[in-house]
C-alpha cells in the first residue's frame, strides 16, 4: 500500500461521514487550529462557544486555539476538567452541564471538545443532554481520539459496572484532526493510540496491516505516513458508521479486542498509571486472535504475527503485562458480562478467520472464555 498522491503531506485531507441529515466532515492535516476556527465561524456565525478541555491539554493547546477563535470574532468560555478516565463520571457530567448552562450555551451555540477520548466522550454526552441537544465539535488531541472516539457520535461515561455503559449517540457537527497536536504526546500515549490504528487493518484491511508493519515507526515520528494512517482509519470508520450508525449490525466490528480491553480497564479501576485504554486494546487484539486460534477459526501464524507486531511497537500483548495483575479468570469473565454487546446474558465477541477477516460471533459460551483465560494466565512471557 502506497500513500495516494492526492494526500499531500503539506495539505489537508477531508473525509466525509455520510449520515442522512447529520453528515459532517473530518479534516485531517498538520497545523489546522486556525483553519478549524475559520470553519467554526462559517458553520455557526454569531454563535457563542464553550471550549471544554482538560488541565493538561489546556496548558499545551488552548491559548493558541483561543487566539485563532478570537481572530474569527468568536468568544469562547473555557471549561477545564481533570485529565484521566476518572473524569468520565456522573459527578463530572453534572459539573460540566452546570458550567455550560452558566456560560449561557443555547441550542444554536457550540460546544467544542479539545482533548483526547475522555474529553470528547464526556463533552459529547453533555452536549447530547444539554437543552435536549446542542451542536458540538470534536478537536481530538490524541491519536486514539483522532482515529476512533471522535468519529461516529458515540458519547458516554463509565459506571462502576463497566466502561461506557451510560451515554448517547450524538454526532458532532465537525471533526478537526490536527496531526501536529500529536507531537506533544508522550511515547506511551502515542503507542497506546496506535493500537486503534492497527485495529482497522485487523478488521477488514489486510493490506493496511501489511503497510503498518513496515511504516509504524514513521507514523510515530510524524510526516505523511501519520496523516495517511489517520485518514485510512477515519475512512474505514466513516464507512461503517454510515452503514450502521447505532451499532445494530457490523459497526460492532469496531470493537475488535474491546470486550477483553474493557474488562481489564474495569479490573484496574480505570487507573491510567497501570493501564490506559489503548494498552488494554492491544492486549485485547492479541487475545481475540489467540482465542480465535483456540476455537479453530484462525491460524496460529496470524495470531503470532499480530502479537509480534504489537510487541515490536512496544505495546503489551499478554495478560501478564498488566501492572499489578489482571485478576483471576472468574473476575475477568464477570467483568466481560457487563459488556455492551452482551445480549440476554450471552457474550458476543469479535473474532477473526485471519488478519483482515474479523466477524461478529454471538453466543460464545462463558465456559470457553474462562478456559481460554485460564490458559492465558498460565502462559509466561510474550509471543514466541
Amino acid at each position: 500500500m502506497t500513500i495516494p498522491a492526492h494526500e499531500n503531506p503539506g495539505g489537508r485531507i477531508i473525509v466525509p461521514v455520510a449520515l442522512e441529515g447529520r453528515s459532517y466532515d473530518i479534516h485531517i492535516g498538520r497545523h489546522q487550529l486556525c483553519e478549524a476556527a475559520a470553519l467554526i465561524a462559517r458553520l455557526a456565525p454569531g454563535a457563542k462557544a464553550a471550549l471544554v478541555t482538560d488541565a493538561h491539554v489546556a496548558e499545551l493547546h488552548a491559548p493558541a486555539f483561543e487566539a485563532c477563535l478570537h481572530q474569527e470574532g468568536i468568544a469562547a468560555t473555557r471549561i477545564v476538567i481533570p485529565p484521566g478516565e476518572a473524569s468520565k463520571s456522573y459527578a463530572r457530567l453534572i459539573e460540566l452541564c452546570e458550567a455550560l448552562l452558566a456560560a449561557k450555551i443555547e441550542r444554536q451555540d457550540l460546544v467544542i471538545a479539545l482533548g483526547g477520548g475522555v474529553v470528547g466522550d464526556l463533552t459529547g454526552f453533555a452536549a447530547a443532554v444539554l437543552r435536549r441537544g446542542v451542536r458540538f465539535i470534536q478537536i481530538p488531541t490524541s491519536l486514539l481520539a483522532q482515529v476512533d472516539s471522535s468519529v461516529g457520535g458515540k458519547t458516554g461515561i463509565n459506571s462502576t459496572h463497566g466502561k461506557n455503559l451510560i451515554g448517547a449517540f450524538h454526532q458532532p457537527a465537525l471533526v478537526i484532526a490536527d496531526t501536529a497536536l500529536l507531537d506533544t504526546l508522550s511515547e506511551r500515549e502515542f503507542k497506546a493510540g496506535y493500537a486503534e490504528v492497527v485495529k482497522y487493518g485487523l478488521i477488514d484491511d489486510a493490506g493496511f496491516f501489511d503497510w503498518c508493519e513496515i511504516n509504524w515507526s514513521r507514523i510515530i515520528t510524524g510526516g505523511p505516513e501519520r496523516d495517511h494512517a489517520v485518514a485510512v482509519a477515519c475512512r474505514a470508520k466513516a464507512a461503517i458508521v454510515a452503514r450502521d450508525e447505532r451499532e445494530e449490525g457490523d459497526r460492532a466490528l469496531l470493537n475488535l479486542g474491546h470486550t477483553f480491553a474493557h474488562a481489564l480497564e474495569r479490573l484496574t479501576n480505570y487507573d491510567s498509571a497501570r493501564l490506559v485504554h489503548g494498552e488494554a486494546v492491544a492486549i485485547g487484539l492479541a487475545l481475540a486472535f489467540r482465542f480465535s486460534q483456540r476455537l479453530g477459526l484462525c491460524s496460529g501464524q496470524d495470531a503470532v504475527r499480530v502479537a509480534r507486531h504489537l510487541d515490536q511497537v512496544g505495546l503489551p500483548s499478554r495478560l501478564q503485562q498488566v501492572p499489578g495483575g489482571a485478576g483471576h479468570a472468574d473476575e475477568i469473565v464477570a467483568a466481560m458480562a457487563q459488556d455492551k454487546k452482551v445480549k440476554r446474558g450471552a457474550m458476543t465477541f469479535i473474532l477473526a478467520h485471519g488478519i483482515g477477516k474479523s466477524f461478529i460471533a454471538p453466543g460464545v459460551a462463558a465456559g470457553e472464555v474462562k478456559a481460554f483465560i485460564e490458559t492465558e494466565l498460565s502462559v509466561n512471557g510474550k509471543a514466541a
